[in-house]
């Protein structure tokens, strides 16, 4: 993998123009890109550690370092979400473009007629429908509040979970092995970290199928509910990951 990020860099290295990211063009040049000494100057790092990197040494790259490559060498954002994936670092950029998204998130999911809702990589519901929030009473259908609607939240920690949730426990448990297997190396994050602190104290449930180091993939399928007013209902639920974004999740219960 570090073969790859090394020969990703230096190709890119190679056509980036020194007037593009203004620097004087001067001087005898083996290929019309930057130096490895430009580009190493440009993200102040060393010449030496830059070489490293594109000859695929055991040198790390800092999740910012990548960050500022990708500025200087004005990558897409397909490449500069590329570069991160072979460097296996988070980009800083994530949140922005998370908060960028809203609008167009809304859009969907209000065109979809059945419950549907979108969740993040901390599964906090960033955007649902008016099916989703009379179905989901006490998770969906809240005020509005700074804090995102958060669905392990609202299961271990609502009272109206347990009633509406057929097989409760079975659902619990399932949930929690999604979730790691959902989160994998970014469960240091920090703000993944702060909400598996949070739940593992406020919930004893929560707690014990979080030690159980249990793994599955989120799947479809049936899903049971006992909605206090609409009574039995079953859906089909259908998991979605949206091409550009692949942090994100659309869930969909289908009749």
């Amino acid at each position: 993998m570090q073969d790859n990020l090394g020969d990703f860099i230096r190709a890119h290295r190679e056509r980036t123009t020194p007037a593009s990211v203004g620097l004087p063009a001067g001087g005898r040049r083996r290929t019309p890109g930057l130096r490895r000494e430009e580009l190493a100057q440009l993200c102040d790092v060393s010449p030496t550690w830059l070489t490293w990197l594109e000859q695929g040494r055991d040198v790390s790259a800092s999740g910012k370092l990548l960050a500022r490559m990708a500025e200087v060498l004005h990558l897409s954002a397909a490449e500069r979400s590329y570069l991160f994936s072979l460097a296996e670092r988070l980009d800083p950029q994530h949140d922005a473009d998370a908060e960028d998204a809203g609008d167009s998130l809304d859009d969907i999911v209000a065109a979809i007629d059945a419950p549907a809702y979108m969740l993040d990589r901390q599964w906090d519901a960033v955007a649902w429908n008016t099916h989703a929030a009379a179905l989901f009473g006490g998770w969906l259908d809240v005020a509005s509040s700074p804090a995102r609607p958060n669905l392990l939240r609202f299961m271990f920690r609502a009272a109206a979970a347990r009633g509406l949730i057929v097989d409760w426990e079975d659902r619990a448990r399932r949930l929690v092995a999604e979730f790691r297997a959902d989160i994998g190396k970014h469960a240091g994050q920090p703000a993944l970290a702060s909400l598996i602190a949070e739940l593992s104290q406020d919930s004893p449930e929560f707690h014990a199928l979080w030690t159980l180091q249990d793994v599955v993939s989120r799947e479809g399928g049936l899903r049971r509910f006992h909605h206090p007013s609409m009574g039995e209902l079953g859906f089909n639920q259908v998991t979605l990951h949206l091409a550009k974004r692949h942090d994100l999740k659309l869930v969909m219960l289908l009749p």
